[in-house]
């Protein structure tokens, strides 16, 4: 399908614009597939680390289940705030939403090992963490200057190196396999799954074009499941007891789980706000510049944020997650050269029908832990990629290499020790109040408020003899380039 097929260069780059719908419901299904396996993932992620859903004969089973429509549903009225919009709210521009992977480092601490109790705290800080994001579209324009790319790109590649060890842990056989010590965790028929979803990702990815390449995670996992289902490792009684076991259709339930003040929770979610805030900005920037070749207005910047934060606390009122703008979806609209936010409404459409039939969630659940492994190997592996990316972007000298070196000790010494020590054991923030302990733990945020103090106070140019021993002499003088790209 080729751009002039779609409609004129005028009617391509004006955002109102509607194709004919038998061209603009295949574009739209397109987005939906492009961040299909990034939205639902960290619901299967968060459920795995508080240690309910497992099996389709768990008792909790059906709690994933909502979790995973959840995040179909939100995903979708997210979705439709930025392209339709109400009021300010919205920025009336082809602006996918989606669940956000930088949170799943604070949402892991709050919940490990609670089951769906610990819910209760995560939601009553997602609710309030997207209240302040909304709030920050007030002044966005005014805080882009303490996060430069030093800091969201420290913050970015922080979250990616949070996140690999989730991608091994699942490709080797799951977090339930390690904790009860079996033989199968870390065997080759457990990586056998893993390394074809990430060898047929990879070969798409590379090797294909249009919607092929655009979807070859979801492929990759495709491919992977059907491998499982014809060696036997997924029984067809696991995925038809599943179906069987899931509503046919089902509306979200209000404060389902509760609704908890929890210090630990509001101050990471809205701290973590800032990025998500940032990356709205970069997205809108990137679409309005792809799409349109123009930059982005204020407006449509403040209205973006809005959107952003008003969507995250209303999927938080019913078991949703944050949510944010997804950047693979500004690459596609570069990539297919159509602006039409009509186009991203029909996903939108698309998304809110699968949330409301919780048989889709059933099916997804059926996927092998060490298949979505292999998927989330390269999906996080992206976000780290994405990290250095910006990056890039520094001034590295001397100051820049200080500041990032202290940060990204600190965040990340923190987040290797104190996460991966057994429950109960002795830790480097053992005798911390149990907040500071949570917001310490992931490292992230640690790391995030050193490099935007740093960035702040220490003058622009440092003396050369304050330095050179922490450098070694490798401070480097070049500007790269940035390139953001679109994450897998």
């Amino acid at each position: 399908m080729t751009a002039s097929s779609i409609g004129t260069p005028e009617q391509l780059r004006d955002p109102n614009y509607l194709p004919a719908l038998h061209r603009a419901v295949p574009l739209g299904i397109q987005h939906v597939l492009a961040m299909f396996v990034s939205n639902v993932t960290p619901a299967i992620i968060v459920a795995g680390a508080a240690g309910f859903g497992f099996g389709s004969n768990s008792p909790d089973f059906p709690e994933l289940l909502y979790l995973i429509q959840m995040s179909m549903l939100f995903a979708g009225v997210a979705t439709l705030l930025q392209t339709v919009t109400i009021g300010p709210v919205g920025a009336a521009l082809p602006i996918v939403q989606g669940t956000s992977f930088a949170f799943i480092p604070i949402m892991i601490p709050l919940v490990a090992g609670k089951g769906v109790d610990g819910l209760a705290a995560l939601f009553g800080g997602v609710i309030i963490g997207g209240l302040f994001h909304a709030l920050l579209g007030t002044v966005i324009g005014r805080i882009r200057f303490a996060l430069p790319p030093l800091v969201t790109g420290l913050v970015v590649t922080m979250i990616g190196l949070a996140l690999v060890k989730v991608g091994i842990e699942y490709s080797a056989g799951g977090i339930p396999a390690k904790a009860s010590g079996s033989e199968s965790y870390g065997s080759l028929s457990s990586w056998t799954p893993a390394l074809i979803v990430v060898f047929v990702t990879l070969g798409l990815k590379f090797f294909a074009r249009g919607m092929l390449s655009v979807s070859a995670v979801l492929i990759g996992i495709l491919v992977g499941y059907i491998y499982c289902v014809l060696v036997g490792k997924l029984p067809f009684e696991a995925i038809s007891g599943s179906w069987e076991r899931s509503a046919a259709f089902a509306l979200p339930q209000p404060f389902k789980y509760g609704f908890e003040f929890s210090f630990a929770a509001i101050i990471g979610f809205c701290l973590m706000a800032f990025v998500s805030a940032v990356e709205t900005v970069g997205d809108v920037s990137g679409i309005t510049k792809g799409g349109a070749g123009r930059e982005a207005t204020d407006k449509e910047i403040q209205g973006a944020t809005y959107a952003d934060g008003f969507g995250t606390a209303l999927a938080g009122v019913f078991g949703g997650f944050p949510n944010t703008s997804f950047s693979q979806n500004v690459g596609l609209i570069a990539m297919t050269g159509v602006m039409s936010r009509h186009v991203v409404t029909i996903g939108a459409i698309f998304l809110i029908i699968c949330g409301l039939v919780p048989k889709v969630g059933g099916i997804i659940r059926t996927v092998p832990i060490e298949v979505l492994g292999g998927g989330v190997i390269v999906m996080f592996g992206m976000v780290v990629a994405a990290g250095v990316s910006m990056l890039s972007d520094v001034i590295w000298n001397r100051r820049n290499m200080v500041i990032f070196a202290v940060s990204l000790s600190i965040g990340l010494g923190l987040q290797l020790e104190v996460m991966n020590v057994a429950p109960g054991s002795a830790n480097a923030l053992q005798h911390l109040p149990d907040t500071l302990r949570i917001l310490g733990a992931s490292g992230i945020l640690p790391a995030a408020l050193i490099a935007i103090v740093l960035n702040l106070i220490l003058p622009e140019t440092l003396a050369d003899e304050a330095t050179e021993e922490v450098s070694g002499g490798m401070a480097g003088h070049g500007r790269g380039t940035l390139v953001k790209d679109d994450h897998v």
